[in-house]
């Protein structure tokens, strides 16, 4: 289910997971599969998972799973459907997908005495305070008032020692991006960005963000103002995904729809999977091909979709998830193949 980080829609979420509770009641009452011992044991499971449950410290979307014996809360910076799945195995869609958004990035922001690195995801930015950071030094000069005198005073972005403090961030920055590789922006005013630049390279393809007064945040702060290009990126690498699609039909090892992406899934030849974020289907497995169904018809796959991005990571495939329209033409689920 959905939930909701502050008040007032924040109240409104315990009504709704103990409605999807009753539902989940339902449809196990429902099912002349499920015996009634077995539904009382899940149902238990479930009752834990809510008890457990601190819905004042949710993100964006809810996922409990539940079986005899067992049960999991799982809290995710990122919206999900309200629904109740009855199903053999677990739909670990929303998981993925949150995990796939939820890929961390990097602020670098930077100033004539102060470096600090910020930490990036779904929920926000928050400082990275290790590995060197936040890298600090007085610009305090002793020697300030004579060296103005006699004009010897120069600008603190020409002047040695911040080139040397430059540096050192530099050379920190890099064993951070070494051991926990993502994104990078860097924000700062214009002197700085361009004294960083010249100090070394920075992962092809950094955006800068020209913006003072940042380097001691707030968090808040720098999350506004490298939202816009974040934004922008990942944007860009959804355009970049739909070209990848359209190459790859023109070298046929191109799988649109279900029903192909399911084959290449099982024979394990997909390389790059892109599903619509919430594109899901209810379908008959007529083993050499499927079928639409209804959720209520013998046999149906409650969600096929969540089956084919399991297998697809279980063979090692890059799993992308896209805003919902992006795949028009192409089925809502398409896949790039290993041959």
């Amino acid at each position: 289910m959905p939930t909701h980080r502050r008040q007032p829609d924040n109240t409104q979420d315990p009504v709704r997971l103990r409605n999807l509770l009753t539902d989940a009641d339902k449809a196990l009452r429902d099912d002349p599969d499920v015996a009634e011992e077995r539904r009382t044991e899940v149902l238990e499971q479930l009752r834990q998972a809510v008890a457990e449950t601190d819905l004042s410290q949710s993100q964006d979307g809810l996922v409990i799973y539940a079986d005899a014996g067992e049960h999991q809360v799982w809290s995710v910076a990122r919206t999900v459907p309200e629904r109740v799945v009855l199903a053999d195995t677990f739909l670990t869609r929303n998981l993925v997908a949150a995990q796939a958004a939820g890929r961390p990035y990097w602020v670098l922001v930077v100033a004539a005495d102060r470096m600090s690195l910020w930490k990036g995801g779904p929920g926000g930015v928050a400082e990275h305070t290790g590995d060197g950071f936040p890298l600090t030094r007085s610009l305090d000069d002793p020697d300030a008032e004579r060296k103005e005198r006699i004009g010897d005073l120069p600008s603190v972005f020409r002047d040695e020692a911040t080139r040397g403090f430059f540096r050192r961030g530099h050379e920190d920055l890099r064993g951070v991006l070494t051991a926990t590789p993502g994104p990078l922006y860097v924000i700062g005013e214009a002197p700085a960005l361009s004294l960083l630049e010249e100090t070394g390279p920075l992962p092809q393809g950094t955006p800068t963000v020209t913006h003072g007064g940042l380097a001691h945040g707030p968090a808040e702060a720098v999350g506004r103002a490298v939202e816009p290009v974040h934004q922008a990126r990942e944007e860009a690498l959804a355009v970049t995904v739909v070209a990848e699609l359209d190459a790859a039909r023109g070298r046929r090892e191109f799988a649109g729809g279900v029903d192909e992406t399911w084959h290449a899934a099982k024979d394990g030849r997909i390389r790059l999977l892109a599903v619509e974020e919430h594109y899901r289907t209810v379908v008959r497995d007529y083993r050499d091909h499927l079928e639409p169904a209804e959720a209520s018809d013998p046999d149906s796959r409650e969600d096929i979709v969540d089956e084919i991005v399991e297998q697809a990571l279980e063979t090692g495939a890059d799993v992308r998830f896209v805003h919902d329209g992006t795949l028009d033409g192409r089925g809502r689920i398409a896949a790039v193949l290993r041959y």
